[in-house]
């Protein structure tokens, strides 16, 4: 079973809901973010993977947690398995002239096409059942407003 570092962001718009990613990869839904290259910090590989996958560049940042051990087991469906070490940090982002008519639509397109869709979601109205699974754990904590730096 391989390690996997990744970063991601938790982005919220004026509304204060989420920004969520449909991934092209698995077609789950969850925040925008994505693996750490050698020599990259983790705050770097969240400004790099938000811009790769939404247009937008974080303009402020701040750490939220790291979530590790067995709830972050995930099996691709090709069969591949892995364990996911997430930092997720909490950012900014100017969305002026980046939204669609409906206010919750970001309009990106980015060039590998990991971006199925992106949307801001009110925290109470995302389905879970639809988070990806490694993910679904942190939609709880938010919801439940947990706060701890260590999430196992």
């Amino acid at each position: 079973m391989k390690i996997i570092v990744t970063a991601g962001a938790i982005i919220k718009d004026a509304a204060g809901r989420i920004l969520l990613q449909r991934r092209s990869d698995y077609g789950n839904w969850g925040l925008p973010g994505g693996g750490m290259v050698p020599g990259e910090a983790a705050e770097e590989t969240m400004k790099r993977e938000v811009l790769e996958e939404t247009g937008l560049d974080v303009l402020k940042s701040d750490f939220y947690a790291v979530y590790s051990g067995e709830r972050m087991q995930y099996t691709y469906p090709d069969g591949n398995e892995v364990v996911f070490v997430m930092f997720l940090f909490h950012a900014e982002v100017n969305l002026e002239g980046k939204l669609d008519q409906d206010g919750q639509t970001l309009l990106f397109q980015d060039e590998a096409r990991e971006s199925l869709q992106l949307k801001f979601i009110d925290l109470q109205d995302i389905d879970l059942e639809q988070i990806s699974s490694v993910q679904r754990v942190v939609f709880e904590d938010l919801r439940k407003n947990t706060i701890s730096i260590l999430r196992t």
